[in-house]
Formats: structure tokens, sequence, C-alpha cells
């Protein structure tokens, strides 16, 4: 099976509001997505696509387009953190992104992979899918979801 790999970064803050260690602070990370994805090389000449799966300038438009641009430089909160929450709206014009569970990287790469899927699946007529998303919260840890 072929891969292809394209990597994007954006910033975010979250807190796990129940967590025994600083992590139930408000804080930030510099978070590396990684998207792979799997399917047939366009093999026609002419194509501007030729000998790809999809070009990379596509995937991180898209990637760009439903997700990245929706998280970059926004407070992802968990829905029952009624705290933050309160906080964050008591602020006007703040970049809030309310999900239904906690914002660790484990959920927030499940998020990442279920929003994107639909994206890539079958993309211009071809066959190709989502294999992959890695979500990297810092340079040491990160979460993986396979297709």
């Amino acid at each position: 099976m072929l891969t292809i790999t394209r990597k994007v970064e954006f910033d975010s803050g979250h807190r796990i509001p129940d967590h025994n260690s600083q992590c139930r602070n408000l804080h930030g990370h510099r978070y590396t997505l990684l998207i792979t994805l799997t399917g047939d090389v366009v093999e026609k000449d002419g194509e501007s696509d030729n000998g790809m799966i999809m070009d990379f300038g596509d995937i991180k438009s898209l990637a760009n387009q439903y997700l990245v641009n929706l998280w970059d430089h926004a407070f992802i909160v968990y829905e029952k953190d009624t705290m933050v929450r309160t906080f964050l709206d008591s602020m006007p014009g703040h970049k809030t992104v309310v999900i239904d569970r906690v914002p660790t990287v484990e959920n927030l790469a499940k998020i990442a992979f279920d929003i994107l899927k639909d994206v890539y699946h079958d993309r211009y007529g071809r066959h190709m899918s989502l294999s992959k998303v890695t979500l990297y919260e810092t340079p040491n840890c990160w979460a993986e979801v396979d297709a």
C-alpha cells in the first residue's frame, strides 16, 4: 500500500479540567498534524497531479479549510467545563471551539480524523482515503488514529 503524508501546524489552547497535574490549568500547544492518505496514483499525461495520489498543496488547503483554520489560535474547551466556558464567553469575539469531550490529544486526534475522513474520501472522483491522522501535542507526545 502506498501512502503520502502532509504535515501542518497550528497553535491552540486547552485544559484538562479533572487532571491531577498542571494540565488542569489553561495552557497552549504548538500542535503538529500529520495527514496520511492512501489511494491510486494518477497516471494520465497532461493532468496536474500525474504521478501523485494528491497534490500536497491540495491536502494542506483542505485541512486548513475544514480543520486547521477553525482550531488555530482558538481555545478548545470541553462543553461541560462551565467555568472556563463562562470565562471565554465573557470575551467578545473570542475564538472558542466547544467540543463534546475533554480536549486531550487522544480526543482531538479522533475528532480530527472524523472531520477529515470525509474531506479526502474519493476526492476529485479518485480512489483515495484518509489512512491515518497523527497529532503531536508536544515533540515527545502524540496520538495516532488509523482507519
